[in-house]
């Protein structure tokens, strides 16, 4: 059932109306045309004594059906995992973005707090050259 995706996509869905004879009420139905479903792939369809053309096998469309909404199914678990992994990556990364940012602030205080204590011992500096240059000018 590989190749069932080429042929399904290839189907034509109609809608049409069986001759009163048959359907007097005319309800609207849904299917294929078998010709044209022989000519997309000559497997699905039944052959009446003369060879002609007689009815399309749905029940070996449902399978195919079948196959490939199990492949999409599982193809579409596949990406739910790859989801479910990117969030927890994300999550991981927003933790370590949150855990930078605490560290950073951290380091950011204490630069603030040394940058008070050098300007303090600058200024201590600027006081004892003044201090010094006052005794130094009085002798």
């Amino acid at each position: 059932m590989d190749q069932a995706s080429e042929t399904l996509f290839a189907l034509k869905p109609v809608t049409f109306r069986y001759k009163k004879g048959i359907d007097p009420q005319g309800i609207p139905q849904f299917g294929l045309v078998a010709e044209d479903v022989e000519a997309v792939n000559p497997d699905l369809v039944v052959h009446d004594k003369e060879g002609k053309v007689n009815t399309v096998r749905y029940e070996a469309i449902n399978a195919m059906l079948l196959s490939e909404f199990l492949k999409q199914h599982e193809a579409f678990l596949k990406e739910q995992g790859k989801i479910k992994e990117q969030d927890r990556k994300i999550q991981d990364q927003e933790t370590t973005i949150a855990q930078l940012r605490k560290e950073m602030e951290t380091v950011l205080g204490r630069l603030k707090e040394h940058d008070s204590e050098i300007q303090k011992v600058r200024d201590q500096v600027k006081i004892n050259n003044v201090a010094a240059q006052f005794v130094s000018s009085n002798q």
